[in-house]
């Protein structure tokens, strides 16, 4: 008699997740195969995917150099002084661009890092520029925000520098007052009657007027001495001439800056702020590690940059505990602080430098931020 309990309990087999088993002996079902080719199929499409050139670029959080090591900004022709702080330089590292596109493993893992941002090509890289074109025009910004920085530093009110210059003209503004009224290799000696013999002696001028005014300019052409009305354009906020200046400066004091891999005009604030540090008695930084950005016009103009989301970042990688960020920036900034980092907005030299000594003193807390 057949126990109906063992029946009952007896194990039953699995099923396939392939459907129903062959037969002992019998070859593997089609289907089975099918499938099987299939993920093999689809694994390496997925794997030349992930190497496939895409029309993107990616910034990630780049080197920081302290501008008041020992090396990196060399003065002769004045006394110096040493730091306990640093004063940090940031950069932003990019994978991409012309000659050497990123492929799309990369782009995926820079889409799922907060630290990193994915952009179209042209966003970062002007069209029509080779990689050699790019990092020679990124060379020649360097060169430039040094000369910049320098003279903004050296003007300032805590070294108190006059820096002579001759204002070369380098070309006008299509469409400006000042177009087909001055030349390429035009000298600006003089506005609104008074002599020219600084930068600084042009843009005090042009500080006192208002868009749409007209000035008179004494020009030097070839051996020829001429005077020259322009109508100034602008914004509410500032006169211009409609005047690419190409300024030679004579400079009372010796100022080479060394740095290696780097380029781009980002440098300015934190160079100028070197300078002043090297060149004061005091200890402005005090022991405190501050990082920071922004271009740096020679009147002491803190400009915009791109790619402060990782400049940010990589204050905080290299342990700054303070990050000077250009007024215009703020919206990029605002929601993108890493934890630890106070960031206080700047829109000037004078503000940067008067930052830093608060931070120094350990009242940094009430500086103007980005929020």
């Amino acid at each position: 008699m057949t126990d109906m309990r063992d029946r009952q309990h007896a194990p039953q087999p699995e099923p396939s997740p392939f459907g129903d088993e062959p037969a002992a002996g019998e070859p593997i079902a089609r289907r089975t195969v099918t499938l099987g080719v299939s993920l093999l199929a689809t694994a390496a499409l997925a794997a030349v995917a992930l190497v496939v050139p895409t029309p993107y670029a990616m910034r990630s959080p780049g080197p920081t150099e302290d501008t008041l090591q020992r090396n990196l900004i060399q003065i002769d022709g004045a006394r110096t002084y040493e730091s306990t702080g640093e004063l940090r330089l940031t950069t932003v590292s990019v994978l991409g661009g012309p000659g050497y596109p990123m492929l799309s493993g990369q782009v995926i893992q820079g889409w799922l890092d907060p630290q990193r941002s994915v952009l179209p090509v042209e966003a970062i890289f002007p069209e029509a520029i080779t990689k050699e074109q790019q990092q020679e025009a990124s060379q020649a910004e360097m060169v430039s925000s040094q000369e910049s920085a320098t003279v903004a530093a050296l003007t300032h009110p805590a070294l108190g520098y006059d820096v002579p210059a001759v204002l070369d003209v380098a070309g006008t503004e299509p469409g400006s007052g000042a177009e087909g009224k001055l030349n390429d290799g035009d000298v600006i000696t003089g506005f609104q009657g008074a002599p020219v013999g600084t930068y600084s002696d042009l843009i005090d001028g042009l500080a006192e007027t208002s868009p749409g005014d007209v000035v008179t300019l004494g020009v030097q052409r070839g051996k020829r001495t001429m005077e020259v009305d322009i109508t100034t354009t602008g914004n509410e906020e500032r006169a211009v001439l409609g005047v690419f200046i190409d300024p030679q400066y004579d400079f009372p004091v010796d100022v080479s800056i060394e740095i290696e891999n780097i380029g781009g005009p980002s440098a300015g604030t934190m160079f100028a702020l070197g300078i002043i540090d090297k060149l004061t008695p005091e200890d402005e930084a005090n022991g405190q590690v501050i990082a920071g950005t922004g271009t740096m016009s020679p009147e002491g103009t803190v400009g915009p940059i791109g790619g402060i989301e990782q400049k940010l970042y990589g204050a905080v990688r290299d342990e700054a505990e303070w990050f000077l960020a250009p007024a215009d920036n703020c919206p990029q900034v605002v929601g993108n602080v890493p934890d630890g980092l106070n960031v206080v907005r700047v829109a000037t030299l004078a503000e940067a430098y008067d930052a830093v000594e608060q931070i120094g003193r350990g009242e940094g807390d009430d500086l103007p931020t980005c929020s």
